[in-house]
């Protein structure tokens, strides 16, 4: 029998086929490192178009934040100053309020009544004087009720005193203030 020595065929087709694998195996790394690398790439682009988008974000924060601050000062501004205006409004309501007050009671007050004194705290007003009867006195009480400046006016004391020979009505009274403008409320 003829014998062939087919090793070093095999050996070479070993080789061979050895080759081709390792071809493979090397193309298959290149593509594995290149798609990972495409991964990694297309990620690292979103990360910074992330990164960037916080950025103006913050900015933009920022920016709303000092108008913030802007508008909160504007409010704080507005509201002393509205408090300021409603001073000044309760002062000019305030400034024609005695005006007003004594006009009132010298257009209420009778031929026979005389004033003593007029005191005034806290819209509560106290009047005392004299009067030549009781009729003098009541007419006084009836014409400061009409007038839209006192209301509640109540008799406190009444009584009779000599003076010059003459008998007197000695009174005393209170009432409230209150201006036609808050009456309307």
């Amino acid at each position: 029998m003829i014998r062939i020595n087919l090793l070093p065929v095999r050996a070479a087709q070993k080789k061979e086929k050895l080759r081709g694998q390792l071809a493979i195996l090397i193309l298959c790394l290149i593509l594995t490192v290149a798609a990972c690398g495409g991964a990694y790439s297309m990620l690292s682009m979103k990360v910074t178009a992330v990164k960037k988008d916080i950025s103006r974000t913050q900015n933009e924060i920022n920016r709303l934040k000092k108008t913030l601050g802007e508008v909160s000062q504007f409010k704080k501004r507005q509201a002393d100053l509205r408090g300021k205006l409603e001073v000044l409004e309760k002062i000019k309501a305030e400034r024609s309020g005695p005006v007003r007050l004594l006009d009132e009671l010298s257009r209420a007050i009778p031929k026979e009544v005389w004033i003593d004194s007029f005191k005034e705290r806290g819209g509560n007003i106290s009047i005392s004087g004299q009067g030549l009867n009781e009729a003098s006195v009541a007419s006084f009480m009836r014409s400061l009720e009409t007038s839209p400046y006192y209301q509640g006016v109540e008799l406190s004391v009444i009584e009779q005193v000599s003076a010059g020979g003459r008998k007197l009505q000695k009174f005393s009274l209170t009432c409230r203030t209150e201006s036609p403008a808050e009456a309307t409320r």
